[in-house]
């Protein structure tokens, strides 16, 4: 049967895939979509292993939190358009939500179950590299917890809900209102991004000099306009 354009591009856009590979898996299944988004992961899951050692510098990161408690992980890709994609978006936002449950290591993140798949983080990632085409790495995991007090969360250059470029996690500690820490949280979080993503600077580690500027700062204005 003939293939339409406006099919491959419908596959591309669910899978991520090369039009080329599209095009195949839709001929390989006359046209069926389901069926081709199954061939393409069949097909793929042989090259995945020689796909693991190219460079993956691009991708997004995720947050999830639940009020005392919240996780950060970065999902990396070879190319900002997979970056882009729905469904390495959803990805990587499933597993911020799967790390909430873990200690937010990137061996307990990888061990972990994915609810869509039912198999490890690290295993759904494989299957997702054999869809798409491009190597994945899941390089980085924080979690904040807290037992009295909250952690507030920042999303910088934010690609969708929950997700973007970097990101920041801020435990506050206090058995006082949960909306008041909540706010001044947030502003922290948020002042803590802007300057140091604002001046170039990418790391995982906290910087306590900066941070504890801030807080001062914020601090301060909360107790001036009271």
């Amino acid at each position: 049967m003939s293939i339409s354009a406006a099919q491959v591009k419908e596959l591309r856009d669910l899978t991520g895939a090369g039009m080329m590979d599209c095009k195949a898996a839709l001929n390989e299944t006359n046209g069926n979509m389901e069926e081709a988004v199954d061939w393409l992961r069949k097909k793929g899951i042989s090259k995945a292993d020689k796909k693991s050692g190219r460079t993956a510098a691009e991708g997004l990161v995720a947050i999830a939190g639940a009020g005392h408690k919240a996780v950060v992980v970065e999902l990396n890709s070879e190319t900002d358009f997979v970056a882009r994609n729905d469904a390495f978006q959803d990805l990587v936002r499933g597993i911020a939500n799967v790390a909430l449950s873990t200690d937010g290591t990137i061996e307990a993140v990888a061990a972990a179950t994915y609810p869509a798949s039912g198999k490890p983080v690290a295993d759904t990632i494989k299957d997702a590299i054999a869809t798409i085409g491009e190597n994945m790495t899941l390089r980085r995991a924080a979690k904040l917890e807290v037992e009295h007090g909250v952690v507030a969360t920042y999303i910088h250059n934010a690609a969708g809900d929950g997700i973007g470029k970097l990101g920041v996690l801020v435990a506050l500690k206090s058995e006082g209102d949960k909306a008041v820490l909540t706010s001044i949280g947030r502003q922290v979080a948020n002042e803590i991004g802007r300057e140091v993503f604002g001046s170039g600077r990418r790391s995982s580690s906290s910087s306590g000099g900066i941070g504890g500027a801030i807080v001062r700062g914020i601090l301060g204005s909360l107790f001036r306009g009271r």
